[in-house]
């Protein structure tokens, strides 16, 4: 089994890394890898929205990953993007809609409440609950009919914030609803065979120790990862007996055409090194790409030529 087809395995594949790496366009690509492998899926777009916004039902908020569909926005509710790949987007507000129905007798109670500027206010500002709300909606889509859930996570700091606020409110409420919803989450984490990371990373030295970084963090929270994306790396046209005859007729690599590209790709081949040497994960190298970059990615990762 290949590792994108063991990776299609899981319910949910959290797509993470630092921002401005090509993460959502990554993520934009394993759902179309997923479609194309017969999956019903949905990609989803984290989104902390302010209460304004909410207000205004975030008619204005706009979003990368529908961007890498052709589209402005993403709603709340899952929709058809093309034949069975579904977006939706990920906001706090919808997770603590749905909690305040599922928890009061009745469902006018909740949207009522929800409906106060003054209970936005104070579900988006108090600690922890922007990404309890964010958990629960991932929760309850998760109980829905998609085969895979394709989450673009924010950049790094938030992405170990979601994945650890269970662990928080588990520990720190012992009993009742909210309690309930952090081990129910817990558990949707912490199982390796619904839930896995893809980390998604650049050929430079820094952005590597940042994609190891966050693999600590991860594994600490006990969230599985089984991929790395090397991204935006450069095409190597030399192969190894022609990298030597250069070297030997053009020592001085500064006064060559094109002597920048030579650097960086060795800055990319030993990232790659590094990768596969502390990770012992499979690496995906998805090289540099100007048109239908999508499309491209999602039969790279797919393994189609």
């Amino acid at each position: 089994m290949s590792a994108i087809e063991e990776l299609l395995r899981r319910r949910v594949l959290l797509v993470t890394g630092k921002g401005g790496v090509g993460k959502t366009t990554v993520a934009a690509a394993l759902g179309r890898a997923a479609v194309a492998a017969g999956k019903r899926v949905l990609v989803a777009e984290i989104s902390y929205e302010s209460p304004r916004d909410a207000e205004e039902q975030s008619a204005t908020v706009t979003s990368p990953l529908a961007g890498a569909f052709g589209l402005d926005t993403f709603a709340d509710e899952p929709r058809l993007i093309e034949g069975g790949l579904y977006g939706a987007r990920l906001s706090p507000l919808a997770g603590h809609l749905a909690f305040l129905r599922d928890t009061l007798p009745v469902r006018l109670l909740a949207d009522a409440a929800m409906k106060s500027a003054a209970v936005r206010r104070f579900f988006h500002a108090a600690p922890t609950l922007a990404e309890l709300g964010i958990v629960y909606r991932l929760l309850g889509l998760v109980k829905e009919k998609w085969d895979v859930i394709v989450c673009d996570l924010p950049a790094t700091g938030h992405a170990l914030a979601l994945a650890q606020v269970p662990q928080t409110l588990a520990d720190v409420l012992r009993a009742g609803p909210i309690h309930s919803a952090a081990q129910e989450g817990l558990a949707l984490f912490r199982d390796p065979k619904r839930t896995t990371s893809v980390l998604v990373t650049l050929p430079e030295p820094l952005p590597v120790s940042e994609a190891l970084e966050l693999h600590e963090g991860l594994h600490k929270l006990s969230v599985d990862c089984s991929m790395v994306v090397l991204n935006r790396v450069p095409p190597n046209p030399f192969s190894a007996q022609e990298r030597a005859a250069v070297e030997r007729v053009v020592p001085d690599r500064m006064k060559m055409l094109g002597a920048r590209r030579i650097p960086r790709i060795d800055r990319a081949a030993s990232a790659h090194e590094r990768l596969e040497r502390e990770l012992r994960l499979p690496v995906r190298v998805l090289q540099e790409m100007d048109a239908d970059v999508v499309a491209r990615i999602a039969r790279a990762l797919g393994g189609a030529s």
